[in-house]
């Protein structure tokens, strides 16, 4: 964290204090959260916008993620969301697929790909974000609840959001901007260490997304979305009721990105949280507790700008073995350590 973004305002007899927090913070900068002692975090935590609002740095009026003027008209031209529409299994795309068949529907021949450099001079870094938002889908969404240690609590939907292990069971979260400017999710994450992952579905969709409102710090997005606290078990935070699957967790560990077009500048933050209890609905779990039903899961993916998806259709595709498939004769010519044009 550059010196200037948090002594801006400090007059120049500090500028000594100044050069030992500045050796100081490129230390533990790389350090887990907890690694920092108390005083120190509580200075990297501050924001120093006067505007809450200016905390919000993934903003509708910067990052312009709704290509549509007139959203609502748009929508009104749109068929009726389908509420008879059940989900079901069909069978794989091309259940005839042969081992070295490649693509059961190929490109045109003359299909050609460009080539984009993220950091070519002149290429707005937003441009990255729009375009790995539409390319990396589906995504799943996590729906986050938090608590001030004031207890004002918060909720907010991630699509920076991924399970990462198992055994601990692990998820990441990510968040746009650095310690210096932190969303409210993450300020409450690193003084708490603790939160509520929770999994959005189509019954709830409207009032998940009315959490991603840029309120000021110490309004929750709760009321405004009306959805139903329940309590958790090992954490302070709520989960949401209306959710079929919920998962407690507590902080592991953060680390903080840089950017690599404005030098000095904090980009980014990964958090990892390590869940401690899991809560689902008991007419969605099987019972060894190991198959959520995603027939009443019904969840809910994210798309690029401001589009989502519906999960109404599946297909199981087991995974090959290589001990029995290459019992065949033919297949087992496949085994080489190259393919054709490598």
């Amino acid at each position: 964290m550059a010196p200037s973004c948090l002594f801006s305002s400090l007059p120049e007899k500090s500028i000594d204090i100044v050069k030992v927090f500045s050796i100081f913070s490129e230390k533990f900068l790389t350090r887990s959260h907890s690694s920092y002692p108390d005083p120190f975090l509580r200075i990297l935590t501050m924001s120093t916008t006067k505007d809450p609002s200016d905390q919000k740095l993934d903003a509708e009026s910067t990052v312009k993620r709704n290509p549509h003027p007139d959203f609502k008209g748009v929508e009104a031209s749109r068929p009726d969301f389908d509420q008879s529409s059940q989900f079901r299994f069909t069978k794989t795309p091309q259940p005839g697929w042969k081992p070295g068949e490649g693509a059961n529907n190929p490109p045109p021949a003359d299909a050609k790909h460009r080539e984009i450099d993220p950091y070519e001079e002149g290429r707005p870094i937003i441009h990255n974000y729009k375009l790995l938002i539409s390319g990396i889908v589906p995504r799943p969404v996590g729906f986050v609840a938090t608590n001030t240690p004031e207890g004002t609590t918060n909720l907010a939907p991630f699509s920076y959001f991924s399970l990462i292990s198992h055994d601990p069971p692990l998820f990441t979260l990510g968040f746009s901007g650095g310690f210096d400017r932190p969303k409210d999710t993450l300020s409450n994450l690193i003084k708490t260490e603790e939160c509520t992952l929770n999994i959005i579905s189509e019954d709830f969709i409207e009032a998940a997304n009315y959490t991603a409102l840029n309120c000021p710090v110490g309004i929750s997005e709760w009321t405004f979305a009306g959805l139903t606290p329940a309590k958790s078990s090992l954490v302070k935070v709520d989960r949401v009721k209306e959710a079929v699957f919920s998962i407690e967790a507590k902080l592991v560990e953060t680390r903080e990105w840089e950017s690599k077009v404005i030098k000095g500048k904090k980009t980014g933050v990964l958090a990892i949280v390590e869940g401690v209890r899991f809560w689902v609905r008991e007419d969605a779990v099987d019972e060894p507790g190991v198959l959520i039903d995603p027939k009443v899961l019904r969840p809910i993916s994210r798309l690029g700008g401001i589009t989502f998806a519906r999960v109404t259709e599946a297909f199981e595709l087991p995974r090959p073995v290589y001990g029995e498939i290459t019992k065949d004769p033919e297949i087992a010519k496949l085994a080489k350590p190259k393919t054709e044009g490598q």
